[in-house]
């Protein structure tokens, strides 16, 4: 009993055994670390209070950079900077890596860039815009609808056509941009069909078991009549990224899309929003999109 209560206390307070000149006693509250010299006691190295294990003194990297200032997501910038196309204070930077330290001066084909603050906004698009930045046989484009009142540049994410009407998300986020476009993601879409003529039943199964549109199958993932007595009027559910899909899908059994209107895009609706209006997203919307938790 005598032994075992002495290995005990020599356990709690570190206390080196009789003759064994070779063991330092351990520091209340400290823990032992191996070292190359077995029996040594090392202190823990501690950081200063207040920071972090990655300081943001310290700057940040070069494709972080890049993508936050809305040029294109963090992967193709490594792209832009290996092709040679980036400098950081008027120096050809080709080193993935390389932090960009505040007051650096940033150029991108010529162009300064700015880390700028991330802007999200959701439009309902109304007929007749074009959805792009620039276009110069366009009368009317989607940034004729914000105008000067949004504090940055922003891009549409994804495409819909002049005809097309709905929920529409703009943003400087490239990396964001990048992921609800890619068709890796597949990011649900809802839109409500204006159809010139009833749809026929025989047709609506024959959608619904999936079709080949030029090469490539299409399976909805729902369709039904949006409206029980009037079959002209279909809601469908799809994934595909495919360019003017729901069209192709319906001209190919003979029917015309007389107004075609996306009511749903990754998790966004076009709710309290009339035609042409926007407004910027909410904290929580944002968080759903970075976190992708919608389906």
């Amino acid at each position: 009993m005598k032994k075992e209560y002495q290995r005990s206390y020599r356990k709690k307070t570190g206390e080196p055994r009789k003759g064994d000149d070779s063991r330092q006693a351990i520091p209340a509250g400290k823990k032992r670390i191996p070292t190359t010299r077995p029996g040594r006691y090392r202190p823990r190295p501690t950081r200063p209070a207040g920071t972090s294990e990655k300081s943001t003194n310290d700057g940040i990297r070069l494709n972080k950079y890049i993508a936050n200032a809305g040029v294109c997501s963090r992967r193709e910038a490594d792209e832009l900077i290996a092709n040679g196309l980036v400098t950081v204070n008027n120096k050809l930077v080709t080193e993935l890596g390389t932090k960009v330290m505040p007051g650096d001066t940033v150029r991108f084909d010529g162009e300064v860039l700015k880390n700028e603050q991330k802007v999200y906004i959701i439009m309902n698009k109304p007929k007749d815009y074009i959805t792009t930045v620039e276009d110069p046989h366009a009368q009317r484009t989607v940034m004729d609808l914000i105008g000067n009142k949004c504090p940055v540049r922003v891009y549409p994410v994804g495409r819909l056509d002049r005809n097309t009407t709905g929920v529409l998300l703009l943003t400087n986020d490239g990396e964001l941009a990048k992921k609800l476009t890619h068709p890796r993601y597949n990011k649900k879409k809802i839109y409500h069909v204006f159809l010139d003529k009833s749809l026929k039943d025989k047709d609506l199964q024959e959608i619904t078991k999936g079709v080949s549109i030029e090469d490539i199958f299409i399976r909805p993932d729902a369709i039904h009549f949006a409206d029980v007595n009037d079959k002209t009027q279909v809601g469908i559910e799809i994934h595909s990224g495919q360019n003017r899909i729901v069209r192709k899908i319906f001209e190919s059994f003979g029917y015309r899309i007389r107004k075609l209107d996306r009511v749903y895009f990754a998790g966004l609706t076009k709710k309290g929003l009339q035609r042409g209006e926007w407004r910027f997203l909410k904290d929580k919307e944002i968080n759903m999109l970075k976190m992708m938790a919608f389906e």
